[in-house]
Parts: C-alpha cells; sequence; structure tokens
C-alpha cells in the first residue's frame, strides 16, 4: 500500500532536515511524503525543495494553525494509508514504515511506542511512551495511542473526516477517539519503537499546556462519549503516563 507520510512545517529549518532524512531512510518503497508549510520565513522550504521531489507533495502558504494544516495535507494526500511525522520528529529505525504496513494488514489503524528525546543529535531519551493494547473501556478508561504512531487506512480518514479546528491541543486525540470509539474502528498495536519526538511540542512544553490538553481531551469526551463534567479518565490518563517518566533514565539510543 501507498502511505502517505504529512508533516506540517512552519520556520522548522533547525529540525526538518533530520525529519526528512528520517523518511527518506525507510527501506518501505511506497510512500509519499506531505508537506504543508504556513509560509516559512526562514530556510524551511529551500531544505524541502533540495531533497529528491518524487516522493514529495508540498504546499507552503498561511494556515490557521497546525490542525488546519493538517486537513489540508490529509486531503492533498493520495495513500492508501495516512499518517503524521512532525518536523521535528523522526522515524527510530529506517523500518518503522515497514512495520506500520504490516500492521495495517491486520487492522484499520495501528500504534506503538515512540521515544521521547532532548534532540536528534544524542537522541538522549527522557521519556518513553510504550503502547498498549486497547481495554475494553478504551478512551474512557484514560486509554489512548500515541498520535505521532497512529496510522490509518484512507477509508477510516474519509469516515473521521477533518481535525477540529476549535482544540487547539488535543484535536488529534479528538481523531482517535472519534476513529475507534464513535466509528469503531480496529486498531492492532506494533510492538516497536516507531517514533523518536523531540520534547518540548506544544502538548508537552510545560505543566499550563498540558493541563490546558486534558481539559481539552476532557471536552471531546463530554462530546462523544456523554461522560460527566469529571470523569475516570481526567485522573488515569495523566496516571498511565507516571511510569514513563520513572522508566525514562537518560539514555542515548
Amino acid at each position: 500500500m501507498l502511505i502517505s507520510v504529512v508533516m506540517v512545517t512552519w520556520n522548522s529549518a533547525a529540525t526538518v532536515r533530520h525529519t526528512m532524512d528520517s523518511f527518506f531512510a525507510q527501506n518501505y518503497g511506497p510512500k509519499e511524503l506531505v508537506i504543508v508549510d504556513g509560509g516559512s520565513r526562514d530556510e524551511t522550504m529551500e531544505i524541502v525543495k533540495s531533497y529528491p521531489q518524487a516522493n514529495i507533495t508540498w504546499i507552503s502558504e498561511p494556515d490557521n494553525g497546525m490542525y488546519d494544516a493538517l486537513n489540508k495535507g490529509f486531503q492533498l494526500a493520495s495513500g492508501d494509508a495516512l499518517g503524521v511525522l512532525n518536523s521535528d520528529d523522526t522515524y527510530h529505525t529506517p523500518f518503522s514504515l515497514e512495520a506500520i504496513s504490516r500492521g495495517l494488514m491486520q487492522a484499520d489503524t495501528v500504534h506503538g511506542h515512540l521515544n521521547f528525546v532532548t534532540d536528534h543529535d544524542s537522541k538522549t531519551v527522557s521519556r518513553r511512551w510504550r503502547g498498549q493494547p486497547r481495554p475494553k473501556q478504551g478512551f474512557k478508561a484514560g486509554w489512548m495511542p500515541g498520535h505521532p504512531t497512529f496510522y490509518a487506512q484512507r477509508h477510516v480518514v474519509e469516515k473521521v473526516g477533518l481535525f477540529d479546528l476549535a482544540l487547539e491541543t488535543s484535536s488529534d486525540y479528538d481523531w482517535m477517539l472519534r476513529a475507534l470509539e464513535v466509528h469503531g474502528f480496529s486498531t492492532h498495536l506494533i510492538e516497536e519503537v516507531l517514533i523518536d519526538m523531540q520534547q518540548g511540542g506544544r502538548s508537552t512544553s510545560g505543566l499550563a499546556s498540558y493541563l490546558h490538553h486534558n481539559l481539552e481531551a476532557l471536552r471531546a469526551r463530554q462530546k462523544w462519549l456523554k461522560v460527566g463534567l469529571i470523569d475516570y479518565a481526567l485522573f488515569a490518563k495523566p496516571l498511565r503516563k507516571v511510569g514513563q517518566f520513572l522508566a525514562a533514565k537518560p539514555t542515548s539510543l
């Protein structure tokens, strides 16, 4: 299957080369990189244009934020399956897309493990996210897949639709919730690290953003799962992550 990888950029010159190198290092053949640039004012697009263009589709224009850009990317993508690679993240090994392709032969969607790293030169691990099989209560139990590892077949994307622009930092959570809970698509856990995610994204850059993300996630559950003003997942979701920090003694991988 052709896998479309959507990447959003905006003044990403400091990191985008790491990301693109990891895409082109993938040994999986039928792949497409869809880059949606928000009108960068640095060298981002010069770097993008320096790579072989046969596997790249790109646009560069103003947008209304990351999720608006992702919506554009999903609409541009031509693949049989789609996923997101942030412009400051990389694939963990050259075999990540191959593992994703194998997983998508077993389910409508896949997800796996990821490492949070301080930077892509040292690959020092600050936190280890280990995906878990979906429990009976799913999102109500505080479970969620790691979005950078989440890939879906095209029929899922067409059914679920666009990212919700009313959510500032958790529209990816809302999108996965709709796919798995509202529409009932299946998911398969890939038992390996797929992504190295650079620490410092909007949902991981501080306590305030973390709290904001979790309150938005609650709003998504209230809308789609009809939970109350406070639900079990509001506490269980953060508690599931405690072990990730305790297990992540700084190491270089």
